[in-house]
């Protein structure tokens, strides 16, 4: 780990959820789905402190627990109605830092190296802001209109689409004092500056919102298991 800037993993887990109750806590094949955002963060081994960023101190414990450290955030920045802004900005003041990153727990299926790989990205490109996307090479449309593909024409093929490049939240990151600064005179930052969009893994897409993500996860994260380092099969016939 270089001492050259002092990088923070922030792991947001509001206790509260509308669609998914408590869902940092539910169980994935028995381990609460935190323990994967922060399991991940310790071995990318890029981070001088990880740090849970809860309103509630149930989370002290679950920081306890894996060895990482607890934030306490004011109870206004705890309701579904504080912004990703505002969050950022209380944690900064109170944590300072050269960068941070917000690690997102609803994104179990994140490896390790994948994190690694957007922070040095982040770095190299001298960056600062960053959020991750996917590349979906799908047709769109926008508002009833084509998007990357043109309805005049023979029906493109989807692997000669231009990709379209939806969020995904799996991870976060921006120059602690320019998000600082930035939201001072603008109001907002999670977004300004030099902004970069890194393309993530099909499995980092994976986002915990409802009860069917939580199963689908656990799915993959059991299978995997089973079926570790498998190789590719085929049915008798490809013989």
């Amino acid at each position: 780990m270089s001492n050259k800037q002092k990088i923070i993993a922030m792991i947001p887990a509001r206790m509260g959820s509308t669609r998914l109750k408590q869902k940092n806590l539910a169980l994935l094949d028995g381990k609460p789905m935190i323990f994967y955002a922060i399991n991940a963060a310790k071995e990318s081994d890029v981070f001088d402190k990880i740090v849970i960023n809860s309103e509630s101190e149930v989370f002290a414990k679950i920081a306890s627990r894996y060895g990482v450290d607890f934030y306490k955030r004011p109870d206004a920045l705890a309701t579904s109605d504080a912004k990703s802004d505002q969050v950022v900005d209380d944690f900064i003041e109170n944590n300072p830092c050269d960068i941070v990153v917000w690690v997102n727990s609803i994104a179990p299926l994140q490896s390790s190296e994948e994190i690694k790989e957007v922070v040095d990205y982040f770095i190299k490109e001298d960056l600062d802001s960053l959020i991750t996307v996917k590349d979906e090479q799908v047709h769109c449309l926008y508002k009833g209109k084509p998007l990357n593909f043109n309805e005049n024409e023979l029906f493109a093929k989807t692997q000669d689409l231009e990709p379209v490049q939806p969020f995904v939240y799996s991870i976060m990151m921006w120059k602690a004092d320019a998000f600082r600064k930035a939201y001072e005179k603008e109001g907002h930052a999670v977004l300004f500056g030099k902004v970069g969009y890194y393309p993530v893994n099909k499995l980092s897409t994976i986002i915990i919102k409802r009860e069917e993500d939580l199963k689908l996860a656990e799915y993959i994260i059991v299978g995997r298991k089973m079926k570790k380092d498998s190789e590719l099969e085929y049915d008798e016939v490809a013989k």
